[in-house]
């Protein structure tokens, strides 16, 4: 179903009283103006089928008393057609068509018992009938310009409107505990309640702020109210807020200032642009000049590397003409260093020769020399007694003797072994 389009700035609802017909018309477009969710219809089922059975029950009567002839069957056949008319006209008037997306209440006997969900229903009892239709399916708006909402310092603002969309999900609770007319004050007054908590959170100078901002917690707090009677809000939002006229005008001169300031930026925009520009061409003509100077240090480089690779080509030269000669004066006396060992090589070949042939007579005559120290060593003096009797006069002479025999003795071999030793020595060292 269609969404309902508000005509006045406040929303207004209300239930109206309808027949069938015009049921449909009523909760899509309101009535003048005013918001419809709720639809008492019209019981279009009346007690004139009670008066055409009575009147049939009599025609049957007259056919059964009148025994028989033309009159009886007359009033027979009058009052069977008179009680089809009337059981045609109760079930004509049994007949009972919700409207998809809507829920019909059913009573009986004033009583409510039940729901009918859309479709064809047939209502046979007469003391059954169908109380209240109400749209369950439509998110349904709600416009609600509230006045004089103060803010943080106390200013009250013009207006702010508070726009929100319900749906009815408990039809029952709803008809049950509050119904359409009801509901409309309950809702107005807990927007305008929920809207001046709000405010009151905000400065005067930060209230157009509050147009587009997060309601949801609005919202939560109306769904806690709503939710006993079977109400749920969809969405809200603040579409427009109106600040008193002193504050239009201040907004209007900062409107002002900011539009001369916007001029001021753009034009010092331009400036900044123009200096930028400049500063671009010269760092450009410098980037020219730096280029240039680049070439010449490059070629005064270049100049430089000629110039000493020539220098270090001629020490090269002259270092290779050195090296030459150094290696010439190497090699002579590397050769004259050779000839000389080579020559010494011969001389030591040749004095080891000679020194092994000396060393092979000193050795003869150390053994020569040893023959004759053999031949003269000192010999052991055997003094005999005979018996065992020593006398004083026996030991004096012998420790008279002994030592004389000894010194000879040695003094001999010793003078003829070091002379033997000295002309060895001697012919060594010739």
């Amino acid at each position: 179903m269609t969404a309902y389009t508000p005509k006045a700035d406040f929303s207004k609802i209300k239930e109206a009283v309808a027949t069938w017909s015009n049921i449909r018309q009523l909760l899509r477009a309101g009535d003048a103006g005013q918001i419809v969710p709720v639809v008492i219809p019209k019981d279009r089922r009346g007690y004139g089928w009670l008066f055409i059975v009575g009147v049939a029950l009599y025609l049957f009567g007259v056919a059964i008393f009148s025994f028989g002839g033309a009159l009886s069957l007359l009033a027979g056949f009058l009052g069977i057609i008179l009680l089809g008319v009337a059981l045609l006209s109760l079930g004509l008037g049994s007949i009972v068509e919700i409207e998809q997306g809507t829920t019909g209440i059913v009573s009986r006997f004033g009583k409510i018992t039940g729901t009918l969900d859309p479709g064809r229903h047939y209502l046979w009892w007469p003391w059954v009938k169908v109380e209240f239709i109400v749209d369950t399916s439509t998110e349904i708006p709600y416009t609600a310009p509230v006045v004089a909402c103060p803010t943080s310092e106390n200013v009250p603002l013009k207006s702010i409107e508070f726009f929100l969309k319900f749906r009815i999900n408990d039809s029952v609770a709803f008809v049950r505990n509050i119904g359409a007319s009801n509901f409309d004050l309950f809702l107005s007054s807990a927007v305008q309640d929920a809207i001046r908590q709000r405010s009151r959170q905000v400065q005067t100078e930060r209230a157009y702020d509050l147009r587009g901002s997060d309601v949801n917690d609005m919202q939560e707090y109306l769904n806690r109210q709503m939710a006993r009677y079977g109400v749920r809000i969809i969405g809200a939002n603040i579409p427009d807020v109106q600040l008193p006229d002193q504050y239009q005008q201040h907004l209007a001169t900062r409107e002002r200032v900011s539009k001369e300031l916007a001029a001021y930026e753009r034009e010092w925009e331009l400036v900044r642009k123009q200096r930028t520009d400049n500063l671009l061409m010269e760092i450009e003509r410098a980037k020219k000049e730096r280029d240039s100077r680049l070439i010449e240090v490059r070629e005064a480089m270049n100049k430089a590397r000629e110039d000493v690779a020539k220098m270090l080509q001629e020490r090269e030269t002259e270092a290779q003409k050195v090296r030459w000669e150094i290696e010439a004066r190497g090699r002579s006396m590397l050769k004259s260093a050779e000839n000389e060992a080579k020559a010494l090589q011969h001389l030591g070949k040749t004095y080891r020769d000679n020194r092994a042939m000396l060393q092979y007579e000193l050795a003869q005559r150390r053994l020569a020399v040893a023959e004759t120290l053999v031949q003269h060593a000192p010999r052991a003096v055997l003094i005999q007694t005979e018996g065992e009797d020593k006398s004083a006069l026996t030991t004096l002479l012998m420790a008279q003797m002994l030592p004389q025999l000894m010194e000879k003795q040695q003094g001999h071999s010793n003078g003829s072994s070091e002379a033997m030793l000295k002309r060895l020595m001697e012919q060594q060292k010739s």
